[in-house]
């Protein structure tokens, strides 16, 4: 069994849903960045996404946005998140770790040569935010060849047709944008949710998470009831290079992935 299976399998076992933590990589600075993952670790995350900043990130909202744009100008780049990334996973060899990355990162370093080196430091898999159905063969391969889950987004907008294709043979889990737009906090989750979850979950050899818009206790709780995981990335995002409110925040989130 592998990590993410493990860790799926625990939280199943604790009758609560995965929490699962969005940082940007190198925000403010990598120093503090590092700080803010371990916080996030030792407070209770199952699973880090580690996000990789870009030059144009269409799915972020302002936050992460403006997060990403700021380690870019303090000099995060894939290669020293990755040093980065490796000495995080020696300190925390049970916690999950997902890169989440823009394609166009990725396919500048070397896909094969990404995929090896992931392999290398011990992560989990990928996540590439703008890679659709149709070209992610490319990426797919040397993934598998090294042991790596390439880890598939599914949105509202996606067919129930689509959606099969999409989540069919894939392995670690699948991830569920709540919403139809972009990343950042929202007060409530959307009130169909649970039912497009359900459909999800029926068509998926895998847990399913959600995320987007999740930023309080109460709104993990409510995912937590039917879904497998919950992401929060902007609500973290915001409390961070504060030790207490981002420790707090991620204590919380986790009650409230209690069922």
């Amino acid at each position: 069994m592998n990590r993410i299976e493990s860790i799926f399998q625990q939280c199943r076992a604790e009758n609560r849903a995965a929490l699962i933590i969005f940082a940007e990589a190198g925000y403010p600075n990598l120093a503090q960045s590092e700080q803010d993952i371990d916080t996030a670790i030792e407070n209770g995350a199952d699973i880090i996404e580690l996000g990789i900043p870009f030059s144009d990130p269409m799915a972020d909202g302002p936050t992460i946005s403006a997060a990403g744009q700021t380690a870019i100008e303090n000099g995060a780049n894939l290669v020293n998140i990755l040093e980065m990334a490796e000495r995080i996973r020696k300190r925390h060899p049970q916690t999950g770790m997902i890169l989440f990355s823009y394609f166009n990162v990725m396919y500048n370093y070397g896909l094969e040569k990404l995929c090896a080196k992931l392999q290398e430091i011990g992560l989990d898999g990928i996540l590439a935010v703008d890679l659709p159905l149709e070209e992610r063969d490319e990426l797919l391969t040397p993934c598998r060849s090294h042991g790596l889950h390439l880890i598939p987004l599914v949105s509202p907008a996606t067919s129930p047709e689509r959606a099969k294709a999409i989540v069919g043979d894939i392995t670690g889990f699948v991830y569920y944008v709540s919403v139809r737009g972009i990343t950042g906090a929202r007060a409530s989750m959307p009130p169909e949710l649970a039912q497009k979850l359900k459909t999800i979950r029926q068509l998926s050899p895998v847990p399913v998470v959600v995320g987007f818009g999740i930023a309080s206790q109460e709104a993990a709780h409510t995912v937590a009831t039917c879904a497998d995981g919950v992401v929060v990335g902007s609500a973290f995002v915001n409390a961070c290079h504060q030790p207490g409110p981002a420790a707090a925040l991620v204590r919380n989130l986790r009650k409230g992935c209690l069922r």
